[in-house]
């Protein structure tokens, strides 16, 4: 596991400044049972936390909802001062219970969020702040305008968008330099492909959630299983592959709270899919999410 690295992933500046290796992390999986509350294994949260720097992990990404406020507090005592690290987190969603997330977009709660995460991450600035949601009951450009002061007064650096439209990432645009957008994006789930392919024309940062999803494809006997077995692989990681492969702005953001998964995870950076196999893996993720 030694000669492991995500650097293999390749490199992509976010906002045209902040370079990270592509392969990232995300912290949703450090806390409870419905992203609520304390890990039930905290040491071994902590221990992967930890681990991200070796692998060559550069970016992390989390959010004031996740806990809430128990993964950002977990990152600060696990790895800070940060060196080298990209920490970027999101606001937009209040929790009222496990599994439970209600978007809440008024300009002084999104303000007041961001100087949150600013102390429970220990940073004078936070590299990137993205809008969890658009709240469909507060108008967007009110959303996109406290976005906007925050990064005039200095509190974040970077911002970004989730689980928006083209439309929503353009109206934004007209405020803040849209730097990254995280929408659900996997081998079977190609509802934002538009939305990606407008983030590689326009050089925006497209993190995909839910990355390692394959659904059926990852059954015995399907094209997945017989790449992965082709590669020595597990077909996580060969979906995986697949999605670094699909585009240069691509920045996945696998989580987990165990060492060996992380690790497992950042392997993937050295499967190199041939032109035949990402073609063939293309065409059943297609077939698969129609």
């Amino acid at each position: 596991m030694s000669s492991i690295n995500a650097s293999q992933s390749g490199s992509f500046k976010i906002g045209g400044e902040l370079e990270v290796h592509r392969l990232g992390y995300g912290a949703m999986r450090i806390t409870g049972k419905g992203v609520w509350g304390d890990p039930a294994d905290r040491a071994e949260c902590l221990g992967t936390l930890k681990r991200l720097p070796e692998l060559g992990v550069n970016f992390i990404d989390t959010a004031d909802s996740y806990g809430p406020d128990v993964s950002e507090p977990l990152i600060r005592e696990a790895l800070h001062p940060y060196k080298d690290l990209v920490i970027a987190t999101k606001g937009g969603l209040t929790r009222t219970g496990a599994d439970k997330w209600i978007p809440v977009g008024r300009p002084e709660y999104l303000i007041q969020q961001a100087h949150k995460s600013l102390r429970h991450l220990g940073v004078e600035r936070i590299d990137l702040w993205q809008l969890h949601r658009v709240d469909s009951k507060v108008p967007r450009d009110e959303q996109f305008s406290a976005i906007k002061s925050l990064i005039d007064d200095g509190i974040i650096a970077h911002a970004g968008l989730s689980e928006v439209s083209i439309d929503d990432i353009e109206a934004a645009a007209k405020h803040f330099k849209v730097a990254t957008v995280q929408n659900k994006y996997n081998l079977v789930d190609r509802a934002s492909e538009k939305v990606l392919d407008y983030c590689a024309e326009h050089n925006i940062g497209f993190i995909p959630w839910f990355p390692l999803a394959a659904g059926d494809l990852a059954k015995p006997g399907s094209v997945l299983d017989a790449i992965a077995k082709k590669h020595n692989a597990a077909p996580s990681q060969i979906a995986l592959a697949w999605v670094l492969q699909r585009s240069p702005v691509m920045l996945p953001i696998p989580g987990t709270s165990k060492v060996s998964h992380l690790e497992e995870n950042v392997a993937a950076v050295g499967i190199k899919l041939s032109d035949e196999e990402f073609k063939s893996l293309d065409e059943a993720g297609k077939k698969a999410a129609a």
